[in-house]
């Protein structure tokens, strides 16, 4: 069992930065496969970005590459989503979730593919 804690959104102007954080509880949190998503109402979940239990060159969505960098510490069970250049359209709530399946490479852009999920923090970019 994994429980997920995300934090450090807020209210940004656009061409800005922000950090989210994902503090996780419980056991071996460096054998789960990471994962970001976002949403917006009336809208399906969306990936943003996924990292390997054991880090490495995270993967992202086409929309945030360049801006968005995702990393993680297995020694503070914390994962990291830094995004620069916000844009209006990254308005969303934004969530971080956990999978243990492997391999990790299958299915990782896929919400129904992650097992555990935080309950979000809010992005708001303002134009």
């Amino acid at each position: 069992q994994v429980q997920l804690v995300e934090s450090g959104g807020g209210l940004v102007q656009a061409g800005g930065s922000l950090r989210l954080s994902c503090a996780a509880s419980g056991r071996s949190f460096s054998s789960y496969a990471m994962g970001w998503f976002r949403q917006v109402p009336g809208k399906e979940r969306e990936f943003v970005a996924a990292i390997s239990w054991s880090g490495g060159e995270p993967l992202y969505a086409d929309s945030v590459k360049g801006r968005f960098t995702m990393s993680r510490d297995n020694t503070k069970n914390t994962v990291y989503l830094q995004i620069n250049s916000l844009k209006p359209e990254d308005t969303a709530v934004y969530y971080c979730a956990a999978r243990s399946r492997r391999p990790w490479v299958v299915g990782r852009t896929v919400p129904n593919e992650y097992d555990y999920w935080g309950q979000g923090t809010q992005v708001t970019a303002s134009s």
